[in-house]
Formats: structure tokens, C-alpha cells, sequence
């Protein structure tokens, strides 16, 4: 018996069945006689491998539709340089030190770093659509501090944070928006401060959102917690925010 036309035979069985024909043409390359006989079980162990083990199409697509999909929900943090970490690595800055805390309790969020330095309020409302082209379960609204600091009409700065707080809920009607308050230097004249302190609880109220009252509470002033500049928190003052920012956040995840 040849094995040239023992290979016919083989090609003959195959026909029809899923072989892997490299495997056959190794046999036919070896000339041995025993490849006969391995080729022919080769055949049919190959031409459906693991025939016995596959699932039942209709069955595998049920499993599919209804196996879990775990995805995480989307913090946006929509601020200035206090958001952003202005002068220290971006896992110092508080965003970041909440994420930390929401990954040790297990919750299922991502933070957003939606922070630009030199930002104002007119700024923010300028990209404000760009930020929600990505989903939004809460959203944290960190801007005024710069208006403040140029002496901006507490109107317009509060216009500006009224027509954000509209688009986030235009666009996302279910989002939980947090608005953090700031407070200006007593330099920029005891009306000014007032007035501009005032726009934050102003806000929340009319718009039922939620307020931390002061981002800066326990940092603002404090020489050792702030950068060079007597503005930025250092990476001790950012702890600090993150836990002023937490206790208001932390009702609203789980």
C-alpha cells in the first residue's frame, strides 16, 4: 500500500469535514505508514473539536443577554486650579484622594478631573458641552474662585454658574449636581465679599442641589496648607478639601 494513495483516501473521508490539512500534508511528508491510521483518527478528532463541549446557540445567547454588565458611574469634577491640583502631582489633588476613598469602600464610580487652571465662570460655561458629551451621574461644580479674585459682578458669576447648572440638567435631568462654595479675600471690600458669598447657598437652594459651603473650609488662610502663593492648598490642604467635598458626597454614592 502506497501512501500517496492512502492520501487520496484520506482527502476522500475529509471531504466535508472541518480538517486541518497541514497536519495531513505532515503525515504525507513523512512517508511512515502508521500516518495512515493516525491521519484517520486525526480526522475526526480534529474536523469538530470539542464537538461534546459547546453549548446550545439559543442557551449561550440567554447567558449573554443576562450576565451582568458592571460599569462604573461618572464623578465629573468641573473646576479651576483647586480642582485641578494646580502646583502638585495630579493624584494629590482632592478628585483624586475621593477616588482613593470611593475605590476602599468598594464602590462602583470613576472620577473625572474636569479641572482648568485660571478658570472662570464665563470659562466654564464656554466648555461646559464639550464635558457632557461623557455620561454623568454626579457632578461637582467648583468655579467662582477666579471671578472673585478679579473683582467679576457677583451677577455675572452667578448668571454663569445658574446657566451650567442648566445644561447639566438639560442634558443629564437625573444627574446629582454638588456645588462647592468660596469666599473671596476681605482685600476685595466687605460688600463685594457678601455679595459674592451669598451666590452659592443662593443657588443651591433655587435649584435644589446640593452645597458645601466653603471648598476651603479649614486651608483658606492657613500659611502651612497653602503653596508659596497663600492660594493653592499644598498636598496637606487637599486632604483637607477632599474630606470638606466628602462629607457631602458621601450621601449621594453607593
Amino acid at each position: 500500500m502506497e501512501v500517496k494513495s492512502n492520501l487520496k483516501d484520506i482527502l476522500k473521508i475529509s471531504e466535508g469535514l472541518k480538517v486541518n490539512y497541514s497536519m495531513i500534508a505532515e503525515i504525507y511528508r513523512n512517508g511512515k505508514m502508521a500516518g495512515y491510521l493516525g491521519c484517520i483518527c486525526l480526522l475526526f478528532s480534529c474536523s469538530n473539536p470539542g464537538r461534546q463541549n459547546q453549548k446550545d446557540p439559543a442557551a449561550q445567547k440567554k447567558e449573554t443577554a443576562t450576565a451582568p454588565v458592571s460599569q462604573k458611574k461618572n464623578i465629573v469634577f468641573f473646576g479651576n486650579s483647586l480642582t485641578a491640583g494646580y502646583g502638585l502631582d495630579p493624584g494629590e489633588a482632592f478628585p483624586a484622594i475621593i477616588q482613593s476613598k470611593i475605590d476602599s469602600l468598594g464602590l462602583s464610580y470613576q472620577v473625572i478631573n474636569a479641572g482648568l487652571s485660571g478658570e472662570t465662570t464665563a470659562g466654564g460655561l464656554s466648555r461646559i458641552d464639550w464635558i457632557l458629551r461623557q455620561p454623568v451621574e454626579i457632578f461637582v461644580l467648583e468655579l467662582g474662585g477666579n471671578d472673585g479674585l478679579r473683582g467679576i459682578q457677583p451677577s455675572a458669576t452667578y448668571q454663569n454658574l445658574q446657566s451650567i447648572i442648566y445644561q447639566v440638567k438639560g442634558k443629564y435631568h437625573k444627574a446629582i449636581i454638588i456645588l462647592t462654595g468660596i469666599q473671596v479675600p476681605p482685600n476685595m471690600g466687605n460688600t463685594y465679599s457678601i455679595q459674592f458669598r451669598s451666590i452659592f447657598p443662593k443657588l443651591a437652594k433655587e435649584n435644589n442641589i446640593l452645597l458645601v459651603p466653603f471648598l476651603l473650609q479649614g486651608v483658606g488662610g492657613i500659611e502651612r496648607l497653602n503653596q508659596a502663593d497663600g492660594i493653592h492648598p499644598t498636598a496637606e490642604g487637599q486632604k483637607i478639601l477632599a474630606e470638606n467635598v466628602w462629607k457631602v458626597l458621601k450621601s449621594v454614592v453607593h
